[in-house]
């Protein structure tokens, strides 16, 4: 078996359609895939119906969350996609996102820079409640205000720049209870190992289940001291791409077997 449990759809920031992503991952050789897209639940339902024979899908979420001003990610695994209060929190989500973007082009505006909310949903092509800064950069692009996606994140949109508004996100502990709350497993999603090694004790008494530790740029020292602590604090143990499209390379060049993942298998079977 190989599964990816980590990929992204058009319903948040990826660049394949749900379904595309499903039969691009069974075309890669993949037997076992979830969807987790930033925030929202809306791909899984596409994707499902339109599953190629021989792949199974895993409905997931990537859940932002923050802690000591730094991003924590929280994938929650077999999710009810029906659950009120995480269509609640999805619904909210896009708003927020939405409206952050409004008041990050208000800012470049004033600096008189010549560029519209519909400029950068032109730029994105996705639904508004999907769009971010990657989106904004495209669009600062596409107006010659900028030579390079990196330009436009360092002058004008990175997180020490001029027009960068903070998002607001919830605890970790909102994260994993809301996972929770819809039935789910809570994932630590791509951990850096300084973090992780500081704060993994405190979130797992947050009710972590467990930790993202294979992912194609972990380094062997990296997946020793993952594996070593998950079988410590008996938490489990998943693999993911994070694809979010064709510069990732192909989905499924990276993928994870069965021995790696196996507990994570027998509690969403």
């Amino acid at each position: 078996m190989r599964a990816d449990l980590h990929v992204h759809s058009t319903a948040s920031d990826g660049s394949l359609s749900p379904s595309a992503v499903a039969w691009a991952a069974r075309a890669g050789g993949l037997d076992l895939l979830a969807i987790c897209d930033h925030d929202t639940v809306a791909g899984v339902r596409e994707a499902q119906a339109q599953l190629p024979a021989g792949l199974r899908l895993i409905p997931g979420i990537e859940v932002s969350s923050a802690l000591g001003g730094r991003e924590l990610h929280v994938l929650g695994y077999n999710v009810d996609c029906t659950s009120p209060a995480l269509l609640s929190y999805t619904t909210a989500a896009a708003a927020a996102r939405a409206e952050r973007m409004r008041t990050m082009v208000a800012r470049l505006q004033e600096r008189n820079i010549r560029l519209s909310y519909d400029d950068v949903l032109s730029a994105a092509e996705v639904p508004p409640q999907c769009i971010g800064r990657p989106h904004l950069a495209r669009a600062l692009l596409n107006r010659g205000v900028v030579r390079t996606i990196a330009e436009a994140f360092e002058r004008f949109i990175g997180n020490e720049a001029p027009a960068y508004v903070p998002v607001e996100l919830l605890a970790p502990a909102e994260a994993i209870d809301l996972v929770h709350g819809a039935g789910g497993l809570a994932v630590w999603a791509h951990p850096r190992l300084d973090i992780f090694d500081r704060e993994v004790r405190g979130i797992c008494k947050l009710g972590l289940d467990g930790v993202e530790c294979y992912r194609p740029r972990a380094t062997p020292t990296e997946l020793q001291y993952y594996e070593a602590a998950t079988r410590d604090l008996a938490l489990l143990r998943t693999g993911g791409s994070d694809w979010h499209g064709s510069w990732h390379g192909p989905l499924g060049d990276f993928a994870v077997g069965e021995d790696e993942i196996a507990a994570f298998l027998a509690r969403v079977s």
